[in-house]
This record gives C-alpha cells, structure tokens and sequence, in this order.
C-alpha cells in the first residue's frame, strides 16, 4: 500500500493507544439516560415527548422542521422522567429527556431490518439516513444527509473515508475497522451509490495497518478493489483533518473557506459509515456509538459501545472505577476534546472519548510571554502564524486576527502543544473565531 500524508505542519505527541487491542464491550445495563435534544452541527430538535410518556428503543423523541437538524431517538424503552436542561460536554446548554430504563428492550415499530436494499433510490437512501439521525461521529457533528447533498454545481468524484483516528488515546475507529469491517464496507457502498463517484479511498494511519490490512481483504472479497482503495497514511497530528486527508490522498487543496466539495471530495468518518450501514440495513437509528475510556486515572480503559445519553460517571464505574488522584478530565481526545470539571454528564452523538488524566500525563505550566520562536509557524498545518493571531485575539483587534486568516484554524492545537512558552494560543484563537462570526451575522442582519 502507498503511504501518504499531507506535507508540512502537524506534529507527533506520544500515541498512547492503551486501548488498541482491546475489543469493543457493549454497556447494556443502565438505569437511565439523559438524552439531549441538541447533538449537531444546526438547529436544535424540539421534544416530541412528555414527562410520563411510555416510550420504546429506537423511537423519534427530538425533532425539528429547519433544514440543518437531525431528530434524535430513545436508546432504552421505558417512561419519560422529565425534560430538563443540561450541560454538554462540549460546555454548551441543552434541553435533554430523562428516561428511566424498563430492561425490557421493547423497540419502536420503526425499527426493522430491510431486505431489498438495492430497490432503494438516492432520495430513499437520504431520507433514511436523515430519519436515523445519523451525523459525522468524528467530533464536528454535522448531518450527515446534507453533508451527502452538495451543491449541483460542485459535482463530486471522489469519497474519502477517514480511518485515521490520529487523536492519541482514542482507539473505537480501529477497533470497529477490525471488528466490523464488513459492516464499514456496506456503509461505504451505500455512499458510493448516493453521491455516484467514480474512485473511493479508505485512509488509514500507518501505526493501525492490521485494520488497512483487513479492510483491504474485504475489499476484494466482495470483489469491490476497482472502486475502493485502502491507502495507509503517514502516523502524524492532524492527519484526520478532512482537508489534510483530502490533499495527503487527492493531492487536492481545499480553498480558505471552502469545503471539500469545493474540490470534488467528500470525507466520512468510519463511525459514521459503519451508523449508515445499521441505519440502512438494519433500520436501527443513531441511538448508541463507540467511544474510548483511558488515561492512568481509569481503572481498567476499554473501548465501548454505549448508549447515546448514558451518563459519564456510569461508564467509568463500568470501567472499574477512576483513581483517587484524577487531575483532568477530557471528554473527546487530548488535542481537540473538551476539559470538564465534572462526569455528571450525557454522552452524545460526538463524543469519540473520556480521558481521566492524573499527574503521570499532566505538568503544570505556567504561560509565558511569546518569545518570537515560530515553533508555532512551523507546526501549523493550515500554514497559519497562531503567534500573531493570538496576540492580536488578546488585545481584542479581531479585524487585525481576521486579516491574518483566523477562520481557516482547524483547532487542532498543533500550535500550543509545540509553543515552549505554553501560551493558550488555541483558546485565544477560537474567541477570535468567535467574534470574527458574530460581527458578520450583524453585518448580515
């Protein structure tokens, strides 16, 4: 296999993949769930339940009518608690359901296998995957259905599966690709046949090549080799960034602001296409996922599939429990999660980890003055100056950090975790994004 990568910038942090050969456990048994009625990239969906109602596994209990939304559905049967307000972990507000689990496992009429999947059309196939509440599982959230909708005059030639999993600690996208390659593969020709593209690439980091290996034989056992190519990509942060996989693969760059269908590609994570494939397949919406627990605070780290709304701190005692001495928790990767004071909170559609951090992975660092080094040039991988960015976001000239591109930050963190003086380049960054876009949204009002 040809291995590739997308040139300059990134960085290689300690891998830490004390998971990769742990296979994936199913947490059945939980009480309740706190399932949020805002999972995704767009509108928020509106409750189309109450407080008392008897609901059933796989059943729409969130939905709305604006056009970039995606409905989200019970993963238990059992009675509606309460709708009440919660914290994400991503730190946002939500309105969320509380279900009480009856363990009887009753599911909606809805949910049923399909047997003729070949009489379905491109619209069929896109209601459905509207209707399962399917959106991308590598952290950005976005519905899936519109992502599958580009603009007609942007045709689409190539699809990009995103098997990278570059995150250190996280390792569900590989577990899945080796435990469920098959599954992958069927989602994969069911993108094939909605977006109608003439080459497929499955990109995958060099240091999971048993999964490239697997995936690559399953391939030309369904006798799929002249469509798909498993490509082995260069071990390097951010490697899973979708521009950075479409130029490392393609050789394509996407434009500063354009998406990937600006240069003919669509990118799709694993977890999502192995989603498609249940929800095609099997009729079985969005209603769990599998995510990563590790770091030295966590007792026994395992990879999991649970159930979308399943409560954190349930799912470390599962886990045997968190050490006395946690310093950090991370909901998500260490590069681009989120940090959170508490494991009193949901799991949702994004949520590809919890990370319990104690003094083994964490230093105090004291941030200091920029020193002018360019560590931070070099490590970009968007061929952004964060230095500068960062201090024109602290003095508050937004117009000044717009000039100098910061809308086109992926966020990756590529820039703090090289910088020697530890500046919170990443945040000041994102504030700057911030109100780069409230200051457009006014202009446009």
């Amino acid at each position: 296999m040809r291995i590739l990568t997308f040139g300059r910038g990134g960085v290689h942090p300690p891998e830490s993949k004390l998971t990769k050969d742990k296979q994936i456990e199913n947490m059945e048994e939980v009480e309740e769930v706190l399932v949020p009625l805002h999972q995704h990239t767009g509108a928020p969906t509106q409750p189309l339940v109450k407080p008392k109602d008897t609901v059933k596994k796989g059943q729409k209990i969130g939905d709305s009518d604006a056009k970039v939304t995606s409905p989200v559905h019970s993963p238990v049967s059992g009675e509606v608690v309460k709708i009440v307000e919660t914290t994400l972990p991503n730190s946002r507000k939500s309105m969320a359901v509380l279900i009480k689990n009856d363990h009887e496992e009753t599911w909606d009429e809805s949910v049923k296998p399909r047997d003729d999947i070949g009489s379905l059309s491109k619209e069929d196939l896109l209601k459905i995957i509207r209707e399962a509440g399917i959106v991308g599982l590598g952290g950005a959230a976005f519905p899936t259905h519109i992502k599958l909708m580009p603009p007609p005059n942007f045709p689409v030639d190539t699809l990009i599966i995103n098997g990278a999993e570059c995150e250190p600690y996280l390792t569900g996208d590989h577990r899945l690709m080796l435990e469920e390659g098959e599954s992958v593969i069927k989602g994969v020709e069911i993108l094939i046949r909605i977006l109608g593209v003439k080459k497929t690439f499955i990109g995958v980091e060099e240091n999971k090549s048993d999964a490239a290996v697997s995936l690559d034989k399953i391939v030309h056992s369904m006798g799929l080799d002249k469509n798909i190519e498993v490509v082995l990509l260069r071990t390097k942060y951010p490697q899973g960034s979708e521009k950075h996989l479409i130029k490392a693969i393609t050789g394509r760059e996407v434009p500063s602001g354009g998406l990937p269908f600006h240069v003919g590609c669509i990118v799709q994570n694993v977890g999502t296409t192995y989603a498609i494939k249940r929800a095609v397949y099997d009729g079985i919406p969005l209603i769990e996922r599998v995510l990563t627990v590790s770091g030295s605070g966590v007792v026994e780290p395992k990879n999991l599939k649970v159930k979308i709304g399943t409560i954190a701190s349930d799912i470390i005692e599962f886990c045997g429990g968190a050490k006395e001495d946690v310093r950090k928790i991370i909901f998500g990767g260490p590069m681009m999660g989120f940090s959170s004071y508490t494991l009193d909170l949901p799991v949702i559609k994004g949520t590809s980890g919890i990370l319990l951090f104690t003094d083994q992975e964490l230093m105090e660092y004291e941030e200091y003055p920029c020193i002018r080094c360019g560590r931070c040039v070099d490590a970009c991988p968007m061929g952004l100056m964060p230095l500068f960015i960062d201090g024109y976001s602290r003095i508050g000239d937004f117009d000044k950090a717009e000039e100098f591109r910061a809308l086109d930050c992926i966020e990756c963190g590529s820039c703090a975790y090289i910088c020697p003086s530890k500046r919170h380049l990443v945040q000041s960054i994102r504030m700057a994004k911030t109100e780069i876009i409230k200051k457009r949204k006014a202009v446009k009002k």
